[in-house]
């Protein structure tokens, strides 16, 4: 027979934890959770309404940021268009930057901030601006902060690649890619020129990723488009 006084017993103990728990302030709750693993946040932030809204809150994020990212409490100064915004978004930007592009040290959060702008602007856009406009606006971002022309070149190439190989696989994506595809080429001055390995892997994402989503008329106009670009193209983007 099952030994109800144990059961009983350990229902009493759970509640009792759980009252302690709900008693707790707001800024131990806040250093309980910056402790747990980032994968758990989402989780219990499902678990109360306070609790959800420490997770919307600045403080939470804040103590987060200065916890596993402690350089980033030290003031710097933040020129550029691409803004950088509450705790919350620096948190995200400096986990992008060293999980998606393994960077440390002053570049570590400026390459994480133009990820996200480049990734919003694609993603969340109707109608997103030129590529040409949005090269150009993350080239200022690293000029304006102190990087050499050649280095805010090759880190935008860099960014541009991380966000093409991420963007989701459905019809804005497609569409999205068959503009960037399409769009004139425009002569820049150094660095504001766009890498010719970005563009190649708009045309690579089109020809592989979304070849059933190409009509007839579509398809030769931008495959007339890659010719125009590279020569040779490869044998796979061939035949409709």
């Amino acid at each position: 027979m099952t030994d109800n006084s144990n059961i009983d017993d350990d229902n009493d103990t759970i509640t009792s934890v759980d009252n302690s728990v709900e008693k707790l302030p707001d800024h131990l709750l806040i250093e309980i959770f910056i402790r747990v693993p980032l994968l758990d946040w989402a989780q219990i932030s499902c678990v109360k309404k306070q609790w959800a809204n420490l997770f919307r809150g600045e403080c939470l994020w804040q103590a987060a940021l200065i916890k596993t990212y402690p350089s980033a409490g030290k003031a710097k100064r933040w020129p550029g268009p691409i803004p950088q915004g509450l705790s919350r978004r620096r948190f995200t930007a400096l986990y992008i930057s060293k999980h998606f592009f393994s960077l440390d040290g002053d570049i570590d959060e400026l390459v994480g901030h133009t990820y996200l702008f480049l990734k919003e602007q694609l993603e969340l856009s109707t109608m997103p601006p030129p590529s040409a406009i949005l090269h150009g606006t993350i080239i200022d971002q690293f000029i304006a902060c102190g990087k050499s022309s050649d280095m805010a070149h090759d880190l935008a190439s860099h960014i541009w690649l991380a966000v093409l190989d991420t963007l989701e696989e459905n019809e804005h994506t497609f569409c999205l890619l068959k503009s960037l595809a399409q769009e004139g080429d425009v002569f820049l001055p150094y660095p504001y020129s766009r890498s010719s390995k970005v563009q190649w892997r708009v045309f690579e994402k089109l020809f592989t990723d979304f070849r059933d989503c190409f009509n007839h008329v579509d398809y030769y106009d931008v495959l007339g488009c890659a010719k125009n670009k590279f020569q040779p193209i490869p044998s796979a983007w061939l035949g409709y």
